[in-house]
């Protein structure tokens, strides 16, 4: 089992660079980083899971993608994803660009999480029918997936298209890794088995409850048992926790960055790093 951290990164707290520096000398596999290009004053759409309460960390997210290129050039083996990307807010083939050269740039380092996008006033603003949305990633993600794997790439889909194209960097690891994070349920698997390589849940509470229905989604798209990868983000860290991550088969377990400055978060990690030494 793995192990990662999720910083909430703003224009005010430890940049990017700082807490990669950190988590590649404490010992851990990944550095995760969320996207919010804005937030709409109206508070028509509660937040899922604290209401009509928002984090101000809401409204001052940096971009994940130049904070992960930043990472990038300080560590060496720091994996580099998102907790989530909302690709449904950009143009496919401008980001497939961005994250390949990424991926090429830091030698095969970049995991794709993606999110379907819970503020639907942030949606709107960019053009997206939110009840559409989950149809928006999808186009998007298989038309990057295009773009990453085939030589003359092309891709018709009713959100996307792309004419018969060139596009490189290619990423360098082959399958560039796209977890999908979300609440469990028909249509979330579904996607899962057949245009990503995984799950990233908010939290591990009922994946127990949720993992057979996956894994019957994901056999039935003919997809390799091994192959199904299990991240679930802002996991407390405890040893019965991790323990009962692993046993459920959990590839790696995302801790949530939850230190102000420097003087915390390096007693914080040792400590976290201490005990997840025992779970790898």
């Amino acid at each position: 089992m793995q192990f990662g951290l999720a910083h909430f990164a703003t224009d005010l707290g430890i940049t990017p660079v700082r807490a990669a520096v950190l988590a590649e000398q404490h010992g851990f596999d990944s550095l995760y980083l969320p996207e919010h290009t804005h937030i709409p004053v109206s508070r028509d759409t509660p937040h899922p899971l604290t209401g009509d309460q928002l984090d101000d960390r809401y409204r001052r997210t940096l971009d994940p993608w130049v904070g992960l290129a930043m990472a990038a050039v300080v560590t060496d083996r720091l994996r580099l994803g998102t907790a989530v990307a909302l690709v449904a807010e950009h143009d496919p083939i401008a980001l497939a660009k961005t994250i390949a050269s990424l991926d090429a740039l830091s030698g095969g380092r970049v995991v794709l999480g993606v999110g379907y996008g819970w503020n639907r006033e942030e949606a709107a603003d960019h053009g997206i029918d939110p009840a559409r949305r989950r149809e928006v990633v999808r186009d998007h993600v298989l038309l990057m997936r295009a773009l990453w794997t085939e030589e003359v790439a092309t891709y018709e889909g009713t959100h996307a298209r792309l004419s018969p194209s060139w596009a490189w960097p290619k990423p360098v690891q082959g399958r560039l890794p796209v977890l999908v994070g979300g609440a469990p349920g028909p249509r979330l698997f579904a996607h899962i088995a057949e245009w990503a390589d995984g799950w990233m849940p908010n939290g591990s509470s009922g994946m127990a409850a949720a993992l057979p229905d996956l894994r019957r989604a994901w056999s039935e798209a003919d997809r390799r048992p091994d192959e199904l990868r299990l991240a679930p983000v802002g996991v407390r860290p405890e040893a019965g926790r991790l323990g009962y991550l692993r046993d459920l088969g959990v590839s790696e377990v995302v801790f949530a960055w939850d230190w102000e400055s420097e003087e915390e978060a390096g007693p914080a990690l040792a400590g976290i790093a201490s005990l997840m030494e025992r779970y790898r």
